[in-house]
């Protein structure tokens, strides 16, 4: 039974007292999002930026390079780092629970979306869906920064069809000054406001209540943390009522029509032993293949581009080999079924060491220097469309590793959510 065949259950969101930067320093303490960063990078943010809030979502640049990143003392760390910025006054707390409104402008490209604390319930119902799988190892770390911090500090990037009435309310409350205004260093203009007023808010909660699903766009490890967090609280306290800070978490919710997906292309170390030529012609069961004149960067379903040693090449799939399965039919899912697993013999794109994946936001350009430096191939794909993620998730179903990348990216530190850890 997919969640469209089920009786119907409504997103329930409510409002948080965040802790939050103050104006003067948002922009310094800002971060993108901890797994964004190898170890190396984050460490060298953090010496060029000491204030950025990746040295508390990524302690472990606060020791030597061979300390054990998931040792007791890095997570402490994490805790004794924010409890000193709230002493030394960087950060504050609203008085009151409020929605934010967060927006985010990349070039010409706007999104606005609602800050709030989504229901742990809500992602244990399948109200919440997801398109990814996530990673045991992954989810114990968040899972362990979560309770040594008592606080949420990186918020899920959320999706919701698009509601007229909230974009109407969110619209007029951006003619008004935002609480924080800044261009990060990438380029990527933020914007805050806060909304205080109780009958706005209750507002936005009844046109939630009126929605039946919301996708998990980013931060699949974080949402999945978070609810385990919750469940492991319940256990500690199975006489609480089910409305504690801990049974909801930090995200921000946009509407659907207004993001952008960038591809996420896939770069292979070598040829699995075979030839340049043995390999065109393996491609030629499934693709037409044309030697392209530059980088090719796709502009429809089924077109692929392929970067070799010599060049690049323009790949066709044949259409009688187009599957018509909502998930077997993305161009990922092609790729993994017809080149990476039979000819490159790539069967676990997720573990495999030699298969990287590269965000568009990188630019193809990228992917020759790294084809240059290593040899093997890569591969531009045509990003996933938000329509195809939802579907997918409907379905219950997952779409395969590095599916999709979405910018521009939220960031981390601007406002975090506490939660009750001991006693609940």
């Amino acid at each position: 039974m997919t969640f469209c065949e089920r009786g119907k259950i409504m997103a329930d969101i409510r409002p948080f007292r965040a802790i939050r930067p103050i104006a003067a320093k948002a922009a310094e303490i800002a971060a993108l999002p901890y797994d964004v960063y190898n170890r190396e990078e984050a460490a060298e943010e953090t010496k060029i930026h000491p204030h950025s809030f990746i040295a508390i979502d990524r302690p472990e640049t606060q020791f030597l390079p061979d300390m054990d990143m998931y040792s007791p003392e890095v997570y402490e760390k994490a805790a004794k780092l924010l409890e000193q910025r709230i002493r030394e006054g960087d950060f504050i707390e609203e008085k009151e629970p409020c929605f934010y409104i967060y927006e985010l402008k990349r070039g010409s490209h706007v999104q606005t979306g609602i800050a709030a604390c989504a229901s742990a319930e809500d992602y244990l119902q399948q109200v919440i869906r997801r398109h990814e799988n996530t990673k045991p190892e992954k989810e114990a770390d968040r899972i362990r920064h979560i309770q040594a911090c008592g606080a949420q500090t990186g918020p899920v990037f959320l999706v919701h069809r698009p509601i007229a009435e909230l974009r109407r309310l969110l619209e007029i409350r951006k003619r008004t000054a935002p609480v924080y205004q800044f261009v990060s260093e990438d380029g990527i203009g933020h914007r805050v406001w806060i909304i205080r007023e109780k009958l706005t808010i209750e507002k936005i909660q009844q046109l939630f209540l009126k929605t039946e699903a919301l996708y998990i766009a980013d931060g699949h490890h974080r949402a999945a943390s978070a609810v385990k967090t919750a469940l492991e609280m319940r256990k500690a306290c199975p006489d609480k009522k089910g409305k504690e800070e801990y049974q909801y978490f930090l995200s921000v919710l946009f509407p659907s029509d207004e993001l952008e997906i960038l591809d996420y292309n896939r770069v292979v170390r070598d040829l699995n032993g075979l030839e340049r030529e043995d390999f065109l012609e393996a491609l030629k069961q499934y693709f037409s293949v044309t030697k392209a004149a530059g980088p090719v960067k796709p502009r429809r379903k089924g077109s692929f581009g392929l970067c070799l040693p010599d060049g690049w090449y323009q790949l066709e799939l044949m259409e009688a080999f187009r599957p018509q399965d909502a998930v077997e039919g993305l161009d990922v899912s092609v790729l993994q079924n017809l080149v990476l697993a039979p000819i490159l013999g790539i069967e676990k794109p997720g573990e495999d060491k030699r298969i990287s994946f590269m965000g568009g936001i990188r630019g193809l350009e990228e992917l020759e220097v790294q084809v240059k430096k290593q040899g093997g191939a890569a591969f531009s794909l045509y990003p996933v469309t938000m329509e195809e993620i939802m579907e997918t998730a409907d379905e219950g179903r997952l779409m395969p590793p590095k599916s999709t990348w979405f910018e521009p990216k939220l960031r981390s530190g601007l406002l975090i959510h506490k939660i009750a850890m001991d006693g609940c």
